[in-house]
């Protein structure tokens, strides 16, 4: 059975209102979560020093995720991304059980993303926590439902003030550690090799990596936002093919940092959070407002994102009804309202039960996405290899091809399964992957009694290939990574 296809020049097609430098800056923004600057305090924790092998380890993950869904992104855009390759390559209870999925943990990001930037604001101005995460969810919402330039525009600002942000950080800290930066209290990489390497061997190592790898949640948004603007092929090629080095820079680069400047086993470093603490070594204390501004910045950028993506996805679930067809309707200037206006009621709702319901309760809530990020990533991964095949079958050559097929897709979806395994075995990761197990069982159930456990068809893919509008680009392989097989 077919799935529904969007018509792109009727009543209810997206507009391609994000421009170039939109596009670029939100594969930017996709990186830098607010995660980077509040939760890895955590991990520096669980691991020590060795936490830069965590990072990179999760980091190597995205980076082979992220060319499997750009080969076939840039194959074929779409604003479904891979819940649409999943419906096709798998089956069509593959794509519903996906894409609702993926709704869900976005719009659950909501509440959790309006408490942090009131609790930030609250600080500033005496006002009850509920009233910020208010203001700042409506605001947000008036901003994506006036048009997607202005989620754009927003993006692009919030992305501007998180990378100069970082660059600059990264930049004293070299400084201090060169110690040449006036008033720094630290130099060299005392936080390397007066303290340990590791926390708790490899054992912290894998800890630190289940807590970190749920940061980079947000990277594929980018093969969503570029759907929606005037040449998607060569957006989403630049996003995947600078994903190394954007991880590289802002999460190895400053956490390298962080660690070289502080204690990483101190109670001050949990207390302050780990920027905080690095600024106070390097003398530089008083810049606690910037950065606070900073993290309200990368707040209100995942936020935004959130309502974004939340909304396109359950546009595309109406297209190829898996939704309610309002879903699917779009106003004069191309915008999903009711997608928006459905995806942040819930969302709204999640943010009132965040004060309202007994915490114990909320955290349980929360706990059902706890690993999503890892379904969807395994879901990219077998898609891929079926949609590879179809797409040699045609003679398609995308502008992104994944590096040593299918061996690493096969390793990719081999570390997913370990990962998986190593959660159940953590007592302090059981929660999130029980319960996200449990609902995944339920809206899988609904797939399949919906589509029928029916596989996808080559055939289809075959058409949704030959039939897109997209420019070949070639692949820059000397500079991306290693050469096609």
């Amino acid at each position: 059975m077919n799935a529904p296809q969007p018509d792109s020049d009727g009543p209810s097609a997206l507009s391609s209102g994000l421009k170039p430098r939109h596009v670029t800056m939100i594969s930017i923004a996709g990186v830098i979560g607010a995660g980077l600057f509040v939760g890895s305090a955590a991990a520096i924790k669980l691991a020590g020093p060795s936490v830069l092998i965590s990072y990179a380890l999760a980091g190597t993950l995205v980076v082979l995720v992220m060319r499997m869904l750009g080969e076939m992104a840039t194959a074929n855009p779409d604003s479904g991304s891979f819940s649409v390759y999943a419906d096709r390559a798998l089956g069509r209870w593959a794509g519903f059980s996906i894409g609702w999925l993926y709704w869900w943990f976005w719009v659950l990001v909501i509440p959790v993303e309006a408490t942090a930037g009131a609790k930030i604001l609250s600080g500033w101005i005496d006002w009850p926590q509920w009233v910020f995460a208010l203001i700042i969810t409506a605001l947000l919402t008036v901003t994506n439902l006036f048009s997607v330039a202005n989620y754009g525009e927003f993006e692009f600002w919030f992305a501007l003030v998180k990378v100069v942000a970082i660059v600059g950080f990264i930049g004293l800290g070299v400084l201090a550690i060169l110690g040449i930066l006036p008033g720094s209290d630290a130099s060299g990489l005392h936080g390397f090799t007066d303290y340990g390497f590791f926390a708790d061997g490899w054992s912290g190592v894998l800890a630190a990596m289940l807590t970190t790898m749920f940061t980079f949640m947000g990277t594929e948004i980018v093969t969503i936002a570029a759907a929606e603007s005037n040449n998607p092929v060569e957006g989403i090629r630049k996003a995947v093919n600078s994903v190394i080095w954007r991880i590289s820079l802002f999460y190895l680069g400053s956490i390298f940092v962080v660690i070289a400047l502080t204690k990483w086993n101190s109670a001050s470093l949990q207390e302050n959070g780990s920027y905080q603490e690095a600024l106070n070594n390097m003398g530089l204390s008083k810049l606690a407002t910037v950065l606070a501004f900073v993290i309200l910045t990368a707040v209100a950028s995942c936020l935004n994102s959130a309502l974004y993506t939340a909304s396109r996805m359950a546009y595309s679930l109406g297209q190829r009804g898996d939704a309610p067809k309002a879903f699917a309707s779009t106003n004069k200037r191309g915008v999903p309202q009711v997608a928006i206006l459905a995806s942040v009621a819930v969302g709204f709702l999640a943010v009132f039960g965040n004060y309202l319901l007994p915490e114990k309760i909320f955290t349980y809530l929360l706990s059902t996405s706890g690993a999503i990020a890892l379904f969807v990533y395994i879901v990219i991964a077998v898609t891929q290899l079926r949609a590879r095949a179809a797409m040699d079958k045609a003679g398609a050559r995308p502008a992104v091809r994944m590096w040593a097929f299918p061996v690493l897709t096969y390793l990719t979806i081999a570390f997913i399964v370990f990962t998986l395994g190593a959660m159940a075995l953590r007592e302090d990761q059981q929660l999130n992957l029980f319960l996200t197990l449990g609902l995944a069982a339920v809206v899988i159930g609904i797939g399949v009694a919906k589509h029928g456990f029916r596989g996808g068809s080559e055939d289809e893919i075959i058409r949704a290939v030959e039939s897109a509008d997209t420019a070949e680009v070639a692949d820059d392989v000397a500079t991306s990574g290693p050469p096609r097989v």
